[in-house]
């Protein structure tokens, strides 16, 4: 069975397209993927998300080891089989959660020691317990336990966990080795690159993680309340010390502007929860920018959301019609809302796939953004 390997098609600047080959599929890059916390996009059905051009969806170690547990989903057949997703999964190694739950947990070297936040029983997650539950899920990209720290903190602070998750990236790599199943399944696991807001603290991290040659690099640590430079001035410090011809992913990011401008410094993979999330609160993801489907002036609004898009409820529901929906509270607003913005954001990878290819990709963000200017009026 063909192993994880990763090809560059074209380059327009640092920015690249390509594709992601796995056993179970093929992911095209840029590529976005919809979070699917405890085994479920929130409020769609898996071939919804497959037919909107998902690739690839990410699974919550932390969440999913608490319920139903790890264990339990191995004896259902795995993660992909227990979700009805025969396709590509990535999950997370719960080291964001951990950093949210800071009042129920313990750090030191040996791993984390929880609360859980459902029925207040006591856990431990250590590197290698990380990497065993993410092979009882049967997770085609894996990632390292690593300590998150929330932005800003002090140099001192971010230097400590940056280098206690470079200790445990180690452990990861050995217990991945040993992992049943990684070889004939194809399986990947990816160093995560930490280090807060410190030039230095970044490119530490970087370089030391390239020396264990993880199948993929992640950036994380952003998306935690830092501003957009902060973020984008980390990815280009971490960049030029990572390894070309391996897949770079920022981890919880973003909006699509996050997004374009991201891709623009040469990355890869992104996860949010932030199109599911909107859309069951009432927002939209256009390519008009975003609008506030809760706003009094829709309720008389006969207009699609967007009468151009490929996906069918974007073009065909009037703003009048979701507009009703969002203020009855009535689930169907939630799911055709959530559907149609991670539909703009699939759309959205498409245009940037097809933009790097055709050597356009900086034209196609200034157009990109004056839509999003002139807003929806």
């Amino acid at each position: 069975m063909a192993a994880f390997s990763f090809h560059i098609a074209a380059r327009d600047g640092a920015a690249r397209t390509g594709e992601i080959r796995l056993p179970r599929g093929t992911i095209r890059t840029p590529a976005f993927m919809p979070v699917g916390t405890a085994a479920t996009v929130k409020a769609m059905h898996t071939h919804e998300v497959k037919a909107l051009g998902a690739d690839v969806l990410l699974g919550n170690t932390y969440h999913l080891m608490l319920r139903p547990g790890a264990e339990r989903v191995a004896r259902l057949g795995g993660l992909h089989r227990l979700m009805n997703w025969p396709h590509p999964i990535l999950t997370d190694s719960g080291g964001f959660q951990v950093m949210s739950l800071a009042k129920l947990r313990q750090i030191d070297e040996r791993g984390v020691t929880f609360q859980s936040h459902i029925d207040g029983a006591r856990h431990e997650l250590t590197p290698e317990r990380a990497i065993e539950i993410q092979g009882l899920l049967g997770s085609d990209i894996q990632m390292q336990l690593d300590e998150c720290v929330k932005l800003p903190c002090t140099d001192a602070e971010a230097a400590r966990a940056m280098r206690l998750s470079l200790r445990w990236a180690e452990r990861c790599r050995t217990a991945f080795g040993d992992q049943p199943g990684r070889v004939e399944h194809g399986r990947a696991l990816f160093g995560i690159v930490q280090g807060g807001a410190n030039r230095d603290l970044r490119v530490e991290s970087a370089r030391t993680l390239a020396g264990m040659d993880f199948e993929g690099y992640s950036i994380g640590g952003l998306a935690v309340g830092e501003p957009q430079d902060v973020m984008l001035a980390m990815i280009d410090t971490v960049m030029p010390h990572l390894p070309d011809g391996k897949p770079h992913y920022l981890m919880g990011v973003g909006t699509p502007d996050d997004i374009v401008e991201s891709v623009r410094r040469g990355v890869d993979m992104f996860d949010c929860v932030m199109p599911t999330r909107a859309g069951r609160h009432g927002q939209v993801f256009s390519r008009f920018g975003k609008i506030n489907m809760r706003n009094a002036r829709h309720a008389d609004d006969p207009r699609p959301i967007d009468e151009a898009s490929p996906w069918e409820p974007t073009r065909t529901y009037s703003r009048a019609y979701l507009h009703h929906l969002v203020k009855s509270g009535e689930i169907l607003g939630m799911m055709l809302l959530t559907g149609i913005n991670l539909a703009y954001y699939q759309e959205l990878m498409a245009g940037l796939r097809a933009a790097i290819a055709a050597g356009r990709l900086d034209d196609f963000i200034a157009r990109t953004k004056e839509g999003w200017a002139r807003g929806d009026a």
